[in-house]
């Protein structure tokens, strides 16, 4: 669940710059857009592992199946077949790497 709140802060963030650069929104958009990504960036440290490069490894195969979700909700596109497979093998990748396969088991 902390991986899916901060992938949608991330992309609502990320969204509002691109509305504001990108669609001509004004500028003001880019404010909740900044509070948003705050969050996003604190939710990531509230994920129970000892290293960040594997939170933020874990947390990018959640963040690719968001962001086909927000395709299609917010943008209204429907995703590709290979979208959904593409998706599909990043969080295979993303379970992997959270449970820790093939982690020494001691030391760093």
């Amino acid at each position: 669940m902390i991986y899916a709140g901060a992938a949608f802060c991330e992309i609502a963030g990320c969204f509002a710059f691109w509305a504001w650069l990108k669609n001509g929104k004004p500028a003001l958009v880019a404010i909740p857009g900044m509070l948003a990504l705050v969050a996003f960036a604190w939710l990531l440290t509230c994920v129970e592992t000892a290293y960040a490069g594997r939170a933020y490894a874990a947390y990018g195969g959640i963040y690719i199946v968001a962001s086909l979700v927000w395709l299609g909700l917010v943008e209204g596109q429907r995703p590709t077949a290979t979208d959904l497979i593409g998706s599909l093998i990043c969080v295979v990748g993303a379970v992997v790497i959270l449970s820790g396969l093939g982690a020494p088991t001691t030391g760093k």
